[in-house]
C-alpha cells in the first residue's frame, strides 16, 4: 500500500554551520559544508559544517582538559546532570522526532514511538546505574577499582541516529569520561539538537563535543588521535575495520557494533499464524535498516508454502508512504547509496534463482521520486546465495527451509555475522536449547519486549564489546587492582 501527502516540514536547528566544542557553538577551522538530503523528496534540506583534523584537535583538547574535573565529580552530581538530559529529551521529543524523520526518512509515527523513546531509555539507564554500581570492591586485601577510561571518540550511524548517540554518550559521561561525537554526515540534524539539549542540561564545557564530517576526514582523525583513549563505533564492517586499523598505532580500546544477518528460527511447534507476521514486521522495522533485523526466516520445509502466504499477506499490507503521514508504516530508504544497494541485492536474488514471493526491484508503486523500496520477500533461498549471506539493510526477507532442527541451527550459524537472532516455539525447553546453540550476542525468544539492560553486541564479524546496561557501561571503565588495601 502507498500513501502520499504534499506536507513539508522543517526543523529549527540551534545552528547547522558550526560545531559544539568546549561548551559553545564554534565555526569550523576551514569553512566547508555537507548537504543533508531528505530521502522522501531527494532535495537538500540543510547544510552542516564539514569538519577537519584541526577541528578534531580542538575538540580533543577540550575533552582532555575537562576530564580531570568531570571524572572526579561525585556519582550523584553526574547522575543529576544525566537526569536533566533525560528530562529534556522527553520535553523536546517532538522536535527530535521531526528531525529524525526529515534527515533519514523514518515514518513520523515510528520516530515518535520508537526512535526517540528508546533513545531516552539509554539515558535513563545510565542515570539509574550510577545509584547502584559499585566502583570499588574489596576482597582478600585487594581493592578492585573501576575508573573512567578517559577521552572517548564516538562514531555513530545514520539508521538510528539519536538512539545510537545516546547508547554511547550516556554511559560514557555517566562513567566519568569526556567525549567527541561524530554523527553520521547523512543524518546529523538530530545530533545538533542533542548537542544543544546537553548544553541546556548543564553539561560542563568540554565534557561533550560534536564535530560533523565524513568518515575519511573526521572519523579517521578521531580514530588515530593520540589523546583519545577509546573509540566506540557503530557502522559497517568496512568502516569498523578502517577505524580499528587507524586506532591500532596508539593501542587504544576499540568497541565495534557492526553488521548482522540475523536468523529467525521457527521451530515446528511455533504458532505460525502469529510468528510469521511478527517476523516480517521485525525484519522490516525501520524499513529493514537495523543491524539486528531478523532477515533470514528459517522454517520447516513442509510449512514453506504456508509461510510464503502469511509473509506475503503481511508485507503487502504494509503502508509505504511519505514520512509525515500518520498512517505510514515504512518511509523511504534513508539515502540514495543505500537505496541503490537494496535494489542491487534484490536483483541479485532474482539472478541467483530465489523465488520472488512479493515486492521486487524498483520504487514502491506510485512514487516517481524518493527512495521508496518495495517490501520484498524471497523464498527457496539457498544459504550460499548473496541475499542469504550479505547484509542488505532494507525491507528484504529471505525464507530458508530446513528438514531437522539440527539443520536449522546450522543454517542460523552459516554466516560471518553473529549479532542478533530469534527463536519461535511453544516448547520453551527446546527453544532455549536452540538459542544456546546459535552463535550470536543476543537471542530473542518468542518476540519479547525490548530490554535496555540486556547487553547488545556481536560474535564473529559483528563486532567487539557490548552496549546497553551494565555491560555497555563497563566498556568505558578501566580496572585497577590495589593490593594490600586492608
Amino acid at each position: 500500500m502507498t500513501t502520499h501527502s504534499s506536507n513539508s516540514d522543517s526543523v529549527d536547528l540551534p545552528t547547522s554551520q558550526q560545531f559544539y566544542i568546549n561548551g559553545r557553538w564554534t565555526n569550523p577551522a576551514v569553512p566547508a559544508s555537507l548537504p543533508v538530503v531528505n530521502p522522501a523528496t531527494e532535495e537538500v534540506v540543510a547544510q552542516v559544517a564539514r569538519g577537519s583534523a584541526e577541528d578534531v584537535d580542538r575538540a580533543v583538547a577540550a575533552a582532555r582538559a575537562a576530564f580531570p574535573e568531570w571524572s572526579a565529580r561525585s556519582v550523584e552530581s553526574r547522575a543529576h546532570v544525566i537526569g536533566k538530559i533525560h528530562e529534556l529529551i522527553l520535553e523536546r521529543k517532538e522536535a527530535l522526532a521531526q528531525a529524525i524523520s526529515l534527515e533519514m526518512g523514518a515514518a513520523i509515527g515510528f520516530a515518535r514511538a520508537m526512535q526517540v523513546p528508546l533513545a531516552a531509555e539509554h539515558v535513563r539507564v545510565a542515570r539509574d546505574l550510577l545509584s547502584s554500581y559499585r566502583f570499588r570492591t574489596v576482597e582478600n586485601g585487594t581493592a578492585i577499582e573501576r575508573e573512567p577510561i578517559g577521552v572517548c571518540g564516538l562514531i555513530t550511524p545514520w539508521n538510528w541516529p539519536l538512539y545510537q548517540i545516546t547508547a554511547k554518550v550516556a554511559p560514557a559521561i555517566a562513567a566519568g569520561c569526556t567525549v567527541i561525537l561524530k554523527p553520521s554526515e547523512l543524518s546529523p540534524l538530530s545530533a545538533l539538537l542533542f548537542a544543544q539539549l546537553l548544553h541546556d542540561a548543564g553539561v560542563p564545557p568540554g565534557v561533550f563535543n560534536l564535530v560533523n564530517g565524513s568518515g575519511p576526514e573526521v572519523g579517521a582523525a578521531i580514530a588515530a588521535h593520540p589523546d583519545i583513549d577509546m573509540i566506540s563505533i557503530t557502522g559497517s564492517n568496512r568502516a569498523g575495520a578502517l577505524v580499528a586499523q587507524a586506532a591500532a598505532t596508539t593501542v587504544k580500546r576499540v568497541t565495534q557494533e557492526l553488521g548482522g544477518k540475523s536468523p529467525n528460527v521457527l521451530l515446528p511447534d511455533a504458532d505460525f499464524a502469529k510468528a510469521v507476521p511478527l517476523g516480517v514486521l521485525s525484519a522490516f522495522r525501520n524499513v529493514g535498516q537495523s543491524c539486528s533485523a531478523p532477515t533470514r526466516m528459517i522454517v520447516p520445509r513442509n510449512r514453506l508454502a504456508e509461510v510464503e502466504a502469511l509473509a506475503a499477506q503481511t508485507a503487502n499490507a504494509l503502508i509505504v508512504g511519505e514520512p509525515q503521514l500518520e498512517a505510514t508504516q515504512l518511509g523511504p530508504i534513508a539515502n540514495e547509496a543505500q537505496f541503490n544497494r537494496v535494489q542491487a541485492m534484490i536483483q541479485a536474488g532474482l539472478d541467483e534463482g530465489a523465488k520472488l514471493v512479493c515486492g521486487g526491484p524498483g520504487r514502491a508503486p506510485g512514487f516517481a521520486k524518493g527512495f521508496y523500496a518495495r517490501p520484498t520477500v524471497f523464498s527457496e533461498v539457498a544459504t550460499a546465495m548473496r541475499i542469504a549471506q550479505e547484509e542488505i539493510f532494507g525491507p528484504v526477507l529471505c525464507l530458508i527451509a530446513y528438514d531437522t532442527v539440527d539443520e536449522a541451527v546450522a543454517i542460523a550459524n552459516d554466516t560471518v555475522y553473529g549479532l542478533g537472532a530469534h527463536v519461535q516455539g511453544q516448547d520453551l525447553d527446546l527453544a532455549r536449547a536452540v538459542a544456546s546453540r546459535i552463535r550470536a550476542g543476543q537471542v530473542h525468544l518468542n518476540y519479547p519486549a525490548w530490554n535496555p539492560m540486556a547487553p547488545f553486541g556481536g560474535y564473529k564479524r559483528s563486532g567487539n564489546g557490548r552496549e546497553y546496561g551494565v555491560f555497555g557501561f563497563e566498556e568505558y571503565l578501566e580496572t585497577k587492582a590495589i593490593i594490600g588495601f586492608d
